[in-house]
């Protein structure tokens, strides 16, 4: 599988959800129409903590070896996520993060490593790196330089998760119906994703 090709492709299948995640109010929509810090930051941690655990899960049950590591090391990296964005929330006190969500629960019912790697790692990231890009935004426009600090320090971690996925999609033996699996699976993770988004966005508008 050509990494650069699927990467087009996929972004190709589904630019009008990734352009209106790109552009709309996703922050007043992931704080449910609160745009303040702490919000802000509970619904990050929720999102890093989600990841983490699909992450662990699917560590424990790949047979493949490189995918299972891949797995391994980005949960891991999900739970140092997790870690520095609750560091940075004004009170932690009780604060408990929420669990699944559509993309999850759609993420963990895979099975096989190439619509994992391509809906975990590949769909799940085209998202995550637009929505930290908007939390970035909303601390620098709050003149709060550590925390947009942070959230630009996880976007680029992200990319890099991003671009481990798709080199691992081009190392793994395919076939053309293991290539279009991959396709609709990373195009369904940034499709619920999407659609996550516009239910919350239509919630909180008609509240």
């Amino acid at each position: 599988m050509d990494p650069v090709k699927f990467r087009e492709a996929v972004e190709d299948d589904r630019s009008a959800e990734l352009d209106r995640i790109e552009e709309g109010p996703l922050v007043r929509a992931m704080a449910g129409g609160d745009p303040e810090p702490g919000p802000v930051l509970a619904a990050a941690a929720s999102a890093e903590y989600a990841a983490r655990r699909t992450f662990e899960e699917w560590a424990e049950t790949e047979s493949n070896d490189a995918a299972s590591a891949a797995f391994g090391s980005t949960a891991d990296q999900e739970r140092e996520h997790y870690d520095r964005v609750v560091e940075q929330m004004p009170e932690t006190g009780g604060f408990e993060p929420a669990d699944g969500g559509p993309v999850h629960a759609y993420l963990r019912a895979r099975e096989g490593t190439v619509p994992r790697v391509a809906a975990g790692m590949v769909g799940r990231s085209l998202v995550s790196v637009r929505s930290h890009a908007h939390v970035v935004e909303f601390f620098e426009e709050r003149e709060d330089p550590d925390r947009a600090a942070l959230f630009r320090d996880l976007r680029a971690e992200t990319r890099d998760t991003l671009e481990r996925g798709l080199a691992l999609l081009g190392e793994i033996p395919t076939d053309d119906d293991d290539r279009e699996v991959a396709r609709s699976t990373a195009g369904y993770a940034v499709k619920l994703a999407h659609d996550d988004y516009a239910a919350a966005l239509d919630g909180w508008e008609t509240a």
